[in-house]
């Protein structure tokens, strides 16, 4: 099969389309045909070398696709269905791909639609799991238009809180379709949360990593009440809570989000989709930051 693979650090040259053995499922595990492959800002930081120190590396956590083989015990999907979910060996981008966590795509979904789904659902239900987010909870996401961001807003909002979102002016619109009322982020934040909350908010969940905690810890009454995805060394100084995948993943979300989107009360827009043999493309374009939605590739 041909998959996505580099030899070396650095740019996006490095990434090389190859052919790799086909791999076959474990006990538990699916594989699939993949149609299409999520896209990460963690590709990147792994095709620079900031996350694994190994060589070579395929590339890809999340992918959707029709199932062809199915390993010892798997008895929810079978050969045929149209699965999304995730790789844990982190080789998706791929002709074929085993997924560990999987579910059946919603009836409505195409396979971009559902290879974007993984990553972001997954990072924003952990999140908010670890934040304790329940009906009637005022919460304010920052960096709220992003895939996860958007994700967590809407999430949140099923499960009946009040959300508050930070976002660019340009993103407002968007932030309110989503069920949020939305503020610009930069000087004079607190100003403008406090604005929609007078007494500030009981929860924040930090997304944008922009420098912001002590004023979300401000606003939401303590760091044990904020939750950072994107500022590690501002969760160290500041006693905030990282929230990371090897810490146990929120896999219970890929079984939950078919409900809300055939509800019509969840959506993850595709930014933009590349061929398999343009990841290099995708990931100029991806690094550049100027597309609001998930990139996926394309396969088959």
């Amino acid at each position: 099969m041909k998959a996505v693979r580099f030899h070396q650090f650095g740019g996006p040259e490095v990434l090389m389309i190859e052919d790799l053995p086909d791999p076959r499922p474990g006990p538990g595990q699916v594989r699939i045909a993949v149609r299409a492959a999520g896209v990460n800002p963690s590709d990147w930081k792994k095709r620079q070398g900031l996350m694994d120190e190994e060589l070579p590396q395929t590339m890809g956590h999340e992918a959707a696709g029709v199932v062809d083989e199915v390993g010892e015990g798997v008895a929810d999907v079978a050969i045929g269905d149209r699965v999304f979910g995730f790789s844990v060996e982190g080789a998706a981008q791929a002709e074929l791909a085993v997924l560990s966590y999987y579910a059946l795509i919603p009836p409505s979904l195409d396979f971009p639609g559902a290879a974007a789904l993984p990553a972001a659902i997954e990072t924003a239900t952990r999140a908010l799991d670890q934040l304790g987010v329940v009906s009637g909870s005022k919460l304010l996401v920052n960096g709220a238009s992003g895939s996860v961001g958007s994700a967590a807003v809407q999430l949140a909002v099923a499960r009946g809180a009040y959300v508050i979102g930070t976002g660019s002016p340009a993103n407002h619109e968007y932030l309110r379709s989503l069920g949020a009322d939305p503020v610009a982020y930069g000087e004079g934040l607190v100003g403008r949360v406090r604005a929609l909350a007078p007494d500030g908010v009981d929860l924040a969940l930090d997304v944008a990593g922009s420098g912001v905690l002590p004023e979300l810890i401000g606003l939401a009454g303590g760091p044990e009440h904020v939750v950072t995805i994107a500022d590690f060394s501002g969760a160290q100084e500041h006693g905030v809570a990282f929230s990371r995948g090897d810490a146990g993943r929120a896999v219970h979300a890929l079984a939950e989000i078919g409900g809300l989107i055939e509800a019509g009360r969840f959506s993850l827009p595709v930014g933009r989709s590349f061929p398999l043999a343009e990841v290099a493309e995708a990931h100029r374009v991806g690094e550049g930051g100027h597309v609001r939605g998930k990139f996926v590739l394309l396969v088959g």
